[in-house]
Parts: C-alpha cells; sequence; structure tokens
C-alpha cells in the first residue's frame, strides 16, 4: 500500500466531530469511537464489486487508515487529436468527476456503513492525478520541551505558520524518506492480517 499525495490536506482547515463530507459522516459522528479494524482484500473485493464496469481501466488504488478510505482509478486517456495531451486528460478527470458524482456519493455512503470510515474519491489519466476530496483529520499528541523546541524552530524559520502545519510538514518528510521502510512495515503488517484472518473463528 503507498502512501498518497494528498495535496497538502493536512495543512487545510481541521474537521470537528461530527462533519459531514458530502453525504458521508466522519469518524467524528461516531462519538469518537475509533472504528473497527479492516482486512484490506476484503476491502479491496467490496469496490471491486460494487463500481460500475467500465469506470476504470483496472483495479482502483485504495489507501486505508482508520479515518478514511481513498480510492483512485485510472481513467482511458482520451484521443486529443491535435490538441494538448495534457488538457485533454485534465479535461477528462473533470467529466467523471462531475458526471458520477451521484453514484459515488451513494457508494460511499454504504461503504461508510459498512467499514465505519469516510470515502474519498481520484482519477488518474496518463501521468495526470488528481484527488477529488480528502479528509483534514486533528490529531491530539503530547509533546515534551525538546520535541516543541523542534517544531518552534519550523515557525521561527517560515517553514510553517504554526506547531501543527510544522508537526504536518515532519509527517510529510518523514513519510518521503522512509518511504522504503514504512512501505516494508504496512507490508508486514499485511501478511498478519492475513494469517490472522485464516485463524480459527
Amino acid at each position: 500500500m503507498h502512501a498518497h499525495r494528498f495535496a497538502d490536506a493536512a495543512f487545510g482547515a481541521a474537521f470537528g466531530p461530527g462533519f459531514r463530507r458530502g453525504r458521508g459522516r466522519g469518524p467524528g459522528g461516531r462519538g469518537g469511537d475509533a472504528p473497527p479494524p479492516v482486512e484490506r482484500a476484503e476491502v479491496a473485493g467490496w469496490f471491486a464489486g460494487r463500481l460500475p464496469d467500465g469506470w476504470f481501466t483496472g483495479p482502483v488504488e485504495l489507501t486505508i487508515d482508520r479515518d478514511e478510505i481513498t480510492v483512485v482509478g485510472s481513467l482511458p486517456e482520451p484521443d486529443a487529436g491535435e490538441g494538448d495531451p495534457a488538457a485533454a486528460r485534465a479535461g477528462r478527470i473533470s467529466r467523471f468527476r462531475e458526471d458520477t458524482r451521484p453514484q459515488r456519493m451513494a457508494i460511499a455512503d454504504a461503504a461508510q456503513e459498512r467499514y465505519g470510515r469516510s470515502v474519498a474519491w481520484g482519477a488518474s489519466c496518463g501521468d495526470q492525478r488528481e484527488l477529488f476530496t480528502t479528509l483534514s483529520v486533528p490529531v491530539m499528541t503530547r509533546l515534551r520541551q525538546p520535541e516543541r523546541l523542534v517544531l518552534d524552530t519550523l515557525v521561527d524559520a517560515g517553514v510553517a505558520r504554526s506547531r501543527s502545519e510544522a508537526l504536518a510538514w515532519a509527517v510529510r518528510l518523514v513519510g518521503r524518506n522512509a518511504e522504503q521502510w514504512l512501505s516494508e512495515l504496512r507490508d508486514a503488517m499485511a501478511a498478519v492480517e492475513e494469517v490472522r484472518g485464516r485463524g480459527p473463528r
């Protein structure tokens, strides 16, 4: 499972409890309870069966955490003719977003009922990729003075406007520089889930 580029979603406004994006309610609407764990293969199978045939050229890319399921599918490339290929791809993504909105909202509602997570959508076409909506979730933590000084240094240097932005920046930096290690860790966790799933019920 590869980490998504969330278009700086961590720098967006933090949504409070009970926030509703589209027609779905976020995890905060569940009284702050953590959603139950899910098996990636089960989620992938459910979306494969629920998504209309012909939407995408192959299986969707799923990114799953405790709050959100992000679904990104690949669209067929348009024939740009004498036009600009990049503009044609952008137009194809825009048309897909507009034409499929009611169906995507219905699928998101059903998925949220089933998995207790909000659903975000995106599409790629050729080398272009766009996420339509993503959830920005406030994460509370306690930091001792050495950690606070790191954040304050980033703020004082103008890298971030606040400690929360500095923390988001640091998380993104770790994600980029430790992607191989994080991928290995996710693969190991997926293997554990698979073995657990084969155990006695």
